[in-house]
């Protein structure tokens, strides 16, 4: 029986939310990061021992006295040669990687899984909201930060697990949803799926593994082989009829949108969703379909859509005043981008669009340059920094000047993390959304406070 766990890379998003289950589980949890970072700060207040350097002696003893009770889990995004992993790996121990830990926990529940290139964080964190609100419960493994619950995690005796099925790594294959919803199948991590073929193949395979009985929500315009699902299969869309669309869309001032669900079995109308954003809106679909089909009433659903506060850097407003806009997304893949800006473009018409932009991965830069730069191009005004590398050796050749070079827009400029700052101290900013997957969310604060400052506030 498992009692001791530890987790290599403790301070990932997923391995977080991990160590947090296991240990309201009552184990001893602690785990090694390259960095110290906000959430591994709050998994140390929670109890947990966490260090910052690949060295043995680090670890508490008692991972080393109780090793057949002890399960080590470690990130792909961990180098196979670091020391602690390779020790753990030729010791016999219990040794597997996040994916089958998150796998073997969900096979014991409803599993209620979100893939997709894009918008699973929102359409999975919404989702739990909704199950939440509306008293059916779930726990909840989540990719980013919930501002309703201001955690990664949620903890339920329900019968139901609502799971973030992330693709890097093939991770999601160790998942054997009930109810599954595909986003997207835009081609990404190229590094590890060769060509876009063999990326959509393995959301192919992850359609398949729904069980018997189960759903498939799957958006308008994916196209997988879904002939080897047993799955019921839904389409949604966000404005275009389909089993599950929205219809009567208004938008406020504010950027809330108002519309109506049009679903199999009628219309809820006057639903708002508590966040900006028509892309919002369109995963605010794909949730609902997912939470309808299993069970939760209309009336409940509307309440739990209009009370959604968001997720951590998924599209999350900083500063809202006539005068100035702030707003920061985790974008990293081109039709991120591209939706993000839209949604700017709908919620802010006529101001001046600015983006700080920090590519993430060398092997991503690479293969998707031109369409980062088309992209891009919609902003007027680009701040482009430097590659951010996240487990990436640098590939010659490979720099962020190969996007900005291919940018239309004449106002773009490229600096470095220590430039940032001060360029934006000497500018105007009317409109600003910072886009990036890696440390790019260090400077969220300083920016908010920089233009709160500005604006007096």
């Amino acid at each position: 029986m498992t009692q001791f766990v530890y987790l290599i890379g403790i301070g990932g998003i997923g391995m977080s939310a991990l160590a947090r289950y296991y240990n309201h589980a009552g184990c001893k949890v602690a785990g090694y990061d390259r960095t110290v970072s906000k959430l591994t700060e709050e998994l140390e207040k929670e109890g947990i021992s966490i260090h910052y350097e690949d060295d043995l002696s680090l670890i508490p003893k008692e991972f080393f006295d109780q090793k057949d009770k002890t399960l080590v889990i470690y990130t792909p995004a961990v180098p196979k040669e670091m020391r602690e992993l390779v020790y753990f790996s030729q010791n016999g121990y219990n040794l597997v990687k996040r994916s089958k830990a998150l796998g073997v926990i969900a096979s014991g529940k409803v599993c209620l899984a979100v893939a997709g290139t894009h918008g699973k964080t929102t359409t999975s964190t919404l989702l739990a909201h909704i199950m939440t609100s509306s008293g059916a419960g779930c726990t909840a493994f989540l990719g980013g930060i919930s501002k309703n619950y201001n955690n990664n995690l949620l903890l339920s005796n329900s019968r139901y697990l609502v799971a973030e099925a992330d693709e890097f790594d093939r991770s999601f294959l160790q998942l054997f949803p009930d109810t599954a919803v595909i986003t997207s199948t835009d081609a990404d991590h190229l590094d590890i799926y060769e060509n876009p073929d063999h990326f959509r193949e393995a959301f192919t395979t992850f359609a398949s593994q729904i069980k018997n009985n189960g759903f498939l929500v799957l958006k308008e315009g994916v196209n997988i082989d879904i002939t080897g699902t047993s799955a019921k299969i839904y389409r949604y869309s966000f404005d275009k009829v389909s089993h599950f669309y929205a219809s009567e869309i208004v938008i406020g001032g504010d950027g809330i949108i108002t519309f109506t669900l049009n679903y199999p079995q009628g219309r809820i109308e006057g639903c708002t969703l508590g966040i900006p954003g028509w892309v919002n809106v369109e995963n605010a679909i794909a949730a609902s379909a997912v939470a309808l089909l299993n069970g939760v009433s209309p009336i409940k659903l509307k309440e739990a859509l209009a009370t959604f506060r968001g997720v951590e850097r998924r599209f999350d407003i900083k500063v809202n005043t006539p005068k100035c806009s702030y707003i920061d997304d985790y974008a990293h893949h081109p039709q991120e981008i591209k939706a993000a800006i839209s949604s700017m473009r709908n919620i802010f018409p006529g101001r001046r669009l600015t983006g700080i932009f920090q590519p993430h991965l060398f092997t991503r830069t690479r293969d998707f340059a031109a369409e980062f730069a088309e992209s891009l191009s919609a902003l007027d005004e680009l701040i482009l920094l430097d590659i951010y590398p996240a487990r990436e050796l640098p590939i010659e050749g490979v720099t962020s000047k190969i996007i900005f070079d291919k940018v239309r827009i004449d106002n773009k400029i490229q600096v470095t993390k220590d430039e940032l700052m001060p360029l934006l101290e000497s500018r105007e900013i009317d409109a600003l959304i910072s886009f990036g997957a890696g440390d790019i969310d260090r400077f969220v604060k300083p920016i908010t406070d920089l233009l709160n400052r500005k604006l007096g506030l």
